[in-house]
């Protein structure tokens, strides 16, 4: 099991000002440094589980430490192994014993009464860092190619204007929230965003349909890293993203 560690050491000088027959003297001690080094450990994706319930954490295929220096070791962890997880068995209880607890997700999400905060926001909390946490890769393919290429090229005309489009839409979101890339009903691409947990899936979305790339713009997902400066973050994820997975996303997507 690989665990990762900070190491935390120091050294700390205390200086005594004392008089001897009226001459000024400074003595400095040197505390020396602990026997013991101070540990933070960090654990690995694969020993975080969720409680008992319909719903289970998606497995990182990456370690914690896999998208450094874009997304540190720190905030991948802190992510997944307590946002996503929390959401995860809320989600669990919230469902437990009424008619959406064997649905799929995505049923779920189009089932639900999106008057209920508890159920919408769970559900949406853990649908969307499902796919966000699927669609991150340690060594991004730069670009879509194949089928999503093309569409991409029909639908916003080029690749780059795709990027700016997404990130102009990401820049300007009020709050914390989520923009997507999706496949709309009627099989044209599409950016949007949403606010909170919310998303395309659920009756209540501005623009509906099937999510193919999902960006969190909740502060958790960067603040560890880029501070206020989400705009730095937003620049990041574009060389995060694991386009393979995108592609399979789209393909079922168009399917369907």
């Amino acid at each position: 099991m690989k665990k990762h560690f900070l190491k935390v050491s120091y050294v700390v000088f205390f200086f005594i000002l004392f008089s001897c027959n009226k001459k000024k003297l400074t003595e400095v001690v040197e505390v020396p440094l602990p026997s013991a080094t101070e540990k933070i450990t960090m654990g690995v994706p694969d020993d975080v589980v969720a409680d008992d319930g319909s719903f289970q954490l998606e497995k990182l295929n990456y370690g914690y430490d896999a998208m450094a220096p874009h997304l540190s070791a720190m905030t991948l962890e802190n992510h997944y192994s307590k946002h996503y997880l929390s959401y995860t068995n809320k989600l669990n209880e919230a469902i437990a014993g009424t008619n959406l607890e064997n649905l799929t997700i995505e049923e779920v999400l189009n089932q639900l009464d999106t008057n209920n905060e508890e159920q919408k926001n769970n559900a949406g909390g853990y649908y969307n860092h499902s796919l966000y946490f699927k669609i991150l890769g340690a060594k991004s393919a730069g670009k879509p190619k194949d089928s999503l290429a093309t569409a991409i090229e029909k639908d916003f005309e080029s690749f780059d204007n795709f990027v700016t489009q997404f990130k102009g839409e990401a820049t300007k979101l009020f709050g914390s929230g989520w923009v997507w890339l999706i496949v709309d009903r009627s099989g044209k691409l599409q950016i949007t965003s949403t606010a909170n947990q919310d998303n395309p899936l659920m009756r209540n979305a501005k623009v509906q349909g099937k999510p193919i790339l999902a960006l969190d713009v909740w502060e958790h997902a960067y603040y560890l890293d880029y501070q206020y400066k989400r705009k730095n973050y937003i620049d990041a994820f574009f060389t995060i993203i694991n386009w393979r997975k995108v592609e399979e996303n789209y393909e079922e997507a168009i399917a369907q």
